[in-house]
């Protein structure tokens, strides 16, 4: 049995594109330990037996950040004897999986799930993202496969690095998909029949169009606005709305077994990834695919990537997230025109004929090394 050591940083049993992974490895019969920092019985909720090995996350962020916790990996690892592969699921543990992998003649995955060197973060700092491609540089050019989220990335990856094209693995959820629209946001916040419920779920970050969302629903009429998720702006984001009572809604993160129920009771989908950075430019984030998993339509930014797929399908509209009018005008329209969004909804399922889940993991495990 080919035995696999998969490194993340975060919480594989909350992350969607670590759980559709982890799950197609245990299907095709590999051997999987899971090295994070989540704790070992969180690696016990996976819906499949996996080993855990539990590092302890350093405080602070940044380039000091990524030091102390590539120390802290390289010592988790240092007491594994045995793989046949070692999966790097992001930048942060990749060279200290690049050194396991070395030590015992392994084969090395790497799974660049951003455009690391241009996130939001390096944006105006050009010697943080000459950092990250340092880092990036050194360590993937040893990787027997690499993967990516979308097109863009990937040709950019090659040309950045002087690599093979990696292998597009899209961010399609693997959950089953719900047979109809449900009522728990609804109920839950006591909503009547006749409020739009405008939905933003995931992390709550920097650039992400947050903001200006709340500042939307200052002038936009007949809809309430939900933020399902955590993340380090959820703070900022509550003391702005605080004179939005009965406007913004803020409900913490669900697991994943249950967030297409939550996503499902939604009139409109939110995902306005500002243009920033390279990395927001190219990205096709797992919300999308998520809120048209559970035939909700989508107001999306107005990017390459994710315009394209919402825009191809009709699924949605598009807007400027850096235009709060913009984006007032755009989602006023989607909440007005319901007939608009019974043909989205309706369009929605057309999209997983092309991002089939099943092939997506197939497409995934076809390019895995034995």
């Amino acid at each position: 049995m080919s035995r696999v050591v998969f490194a993340m940083t975060g919480a594989a049993h909350r992350n969607t594109r670590a759980l559709r992974q982890l799950g197609a490895l245990h299907a095709s019969g590999r051997q999987v330990t899971v090295v994070s920092n989540s704790a070992a019985a969180d690696v016990e909720e996976l819906p499949f037996p996996a080993e855990a090995r539990t590092v302890a996350m350093p405080a602070g962020g940044g380039p000091k950040f990524f030091w102390r916790w590539h120390r802290a990996v390289r010592e988790g690892l240092s007491a594994i004897t045995d793989a046949d592969v070692v999966h790097a699921s992001d930048l942060y543990v990749l060279p200290a999986c690049a050194r396991l992998a070395k030590r015992l003649g392994a084969k090395l995955v790497f799974d660049a799930r951003e455009l690391y060197p241009y996130v939001a973060s390096t944006a105006g700092r050009p010697w943080a993202s000459l950092l990250w491609f340092l880092v990036q540089d050194r360590s993937i050019r040893e990787a027997d496969q690499v993967y990516t989220v979308s097109d863009s990335i990937a040709d950019r990856l090659a040309d950045m690095h002087g690599i093979a094209r990696p292998e597009v693995v899209h961010n399609v959820s693997v959950l089953p998909a719900p047979t109809s629209r449900t009522e728990t946001l609804r109920r839950r916040l006591g909503l009547s029949d006749e409020v739009c419920i405008v939905l933003h779920q995931g992390q709550m970050r920097v650039d992400r169009g947050n903001e200006r969302l709340i500042e939307a629903m200052r002038t936009v009429e007949g809809a309430v606005l939900v933020f399902l998720g955590d993340g380090p702006l959820k703070p900022a984001l509550q003391r702005l709305a605080e004179d939005l009572p009965k406007q913004v809604y803020f409900l913490p993160a669900v697991p994943p077994n249950e967030l297409l129920d939550y996503t499902a009771s939604a009139d409109i989908g939110v995902t306005l990834l500002e243009d920033t950075c390279l990395n927001h430019r190219f990205a096709l984030p797992n919300k999308l695919f998520e809120y048209l998993r559970a035939g909700v339509p989508v107001l999306a930014s107005d990017l390459p990537e994710v315009a394209g797929v919402v825009t191809r399908f009709e699924v949605g509209r598009v807007a400027d997230p850096g235009s709060t009018e913009d984006v007032a005008r755009v989602l006023q329209s989607m909440i007005d025109d319901a007939p608009a969004r019974a043909a989205w909804r309706a369009n929605a399922p057309e999209v997983f004929e092309t991002f089939d889940p099943d092939r997506v993991s197939k497409r995934f495990l076809d390019a895995y090394p034995a």
